[in-house]
């Protein structure tokens, strides 16, 4: 891709996700460093969101706004070179995790993280965007592409995972169905068995139709800014969903699955999606509200905290939800302050925390939500999304927390009180 092609790129991504005139409403008052988890963990100014924004809009500038065109000098505009490219893939991948809280911060509204997404997509189409993110879109294309050669290696490890659920439970009649048409719920898990095994055991317990997807939620082409591949991505499970004939897709706790899911695809794919989309978060609090389960808080003893993720809280609005479930779970819950939208970002989101040449930087980024966890005294992080978690238990070991980082769903298993005579009726349905 040629300088003019990419200059095209950025102009198309930024007119489409924020607009000449929200971009330009920055009144450069600062209020936004505040904000920014980078800029309070390393106090460099160019850490700033208005700093990274302004990097965006000095090239928007030079192409659209005549007094750049005159006096470059007097207003910042620079022309977008392969010099300025390279310096807007730290700018953009690393030092921005697209977390929002700048956003709700900021008196104009600006949308600082609109205007880096624009530069990702930029970096994306230049073939300039953190290899790793684009192997692992690509893998999740090419499972699709390949879905008959995934599927027996996949039914065999979900069946040796199906045995560890007949045991917990006791009940040779669990299971853990794939491809069964006309269950309520599609369930859509991520790579790993700690995504699997506990939403089977309380799907299980409380006696839902289900039946749990092939594909895994992770969709890396919304880190890179490459709508055409999360576009893809997306697809596979609203597919998978329509041949099913299932009512609802429910997704594992994972931020940027369900932001992508729940709000981004009815805007690609032209409207209402024909069935509906929620986290697991909403389901488990839907089964304590009606008492689906039974629970005993007393199994969850020790102190416990919430972290909200950027995507689930600040993004998707689920608050309470889990705070509900943790309340009927656990006997001594303590929130993080600050906590629901204005929530510290973990400093792991958005694809960096798969991206080890910047772990050093990102544990840095992550000092401020590790502070936040300490005051807490809480001996149990809960958080409902698995870069969040991944990002938690490597803060954990560098700053020596003493903590256990889990789910939500594995605190809700631990809480699980299965008696003899219901294993029997379980058994036997």
């Amino acid at each position: 891709m040629t300088i003019e092609q990419a200059n095209q790129q950025l102009e198309k991504k930024y007119n489409k996700l924020v607009g000449t005139a929200a971009s330009n409403l920055c009144v450069h008052c600062g209020w936004c460093a505040d904000a920014c988890h980078v800029y309070q963990a390393t106090l460099n100014p160019q850490n700033t969101p208005v700093a990274k924004a302004e990097r965006v809009r000095r090239v928007y500038k030079k192409e659209h706004d005549w007094m750049s065109k005159v006096f470059p000098f007097w207003t910042g505009a620079k022309a977008l070179d392969e010099a300025e490219l390279k310096q807007w893939v730290e700018m953009a991948f690393r030092d921005c995790t697209l977390c929002e809280r700048c956003v709700v911060n900021c008196p104009m509204g600006v949308e600082t993280p609109q205007l880096v997404a624009a530069a990702r997509a930029t970096l994306t189409a230049e073939g300039m965007a953190p290899e790793i993110l684009v192997q692992l879109a690509d893998m999740a294309i090419s499972r699709e592409e390949n879905a008959d050669l995934y599927r027996d290696y996949f039914l065999e490890q979900v069946k040796e995972i199906e045995k560890e659920l007949k045991e917990h439970l006791g009940d040779e009649g669990a299971a853990i169905p794939v491809d069964k048409e006309g269950a309520r719920i599609l369930y859509v898990p991520l790579s790993g068995a700690h995504t699997i095994l506990p939403p089977a055991i309380v799907f299980n317990a409380a006696h839902e139709s289900w039946t749990m997807s092939m594909f895994e939620a992770a969709n890396y082409g919304v880190f890179l800014g490459d709508t055409a591949k999360a576009k893809r991505i997306a697809e596979r499970l609203l597919n998978e969903a329509k041949r099913l004939n299932v009512k609802e897709i429910v997704l594992a706790e994972c931020g940027h699955a369900y932001s992508t899911l729940r709000w981004e695809a009815p805007k690609w794919f032209g409207g209402a999606l024909p069935f509906r989309v929620r986290s697991i978060l909403e389901v488990l609090d839907e089964y304590v509200r009606y008492g689906r389960l039974k629970l005993d808080p007393a199994k969850n003893n020790l102190p416990v905290t919430y972290h909200d993720s950027c995507n689930l809280g600040r993004k998707g609005g689920l608050f309470e939800e889990p705070r509900r479930v943790l309340q009927a779970v656990a006997v001594d819950f303590r929130e993080m302050t600050p906590n629901r939208a204005q929530s510290v970002c973990c400093g792991g989101g958005a694809g960096l925390v798969a991206i080890a040449e910047w772990s050093e930087a990102r544990l840095k980024a992550g000092e401020p939500k590790a502070n936040q966890i300490r005051k807490t005294g809480a001996k149990v992080v809960v958080t409902s999304c698995d870069n969040c978690r991944h990002q938690l238990t490597e803060l954990n070991e560098k700053n020596e927390l003493g903590i256990k980082i889990t789910s939500l769903c594995e605190m809700v298993v631990q809480a699980l009180v299965t008696t003899p005579a219901e294993k029997k009726v379980a058994a036997g349905r």
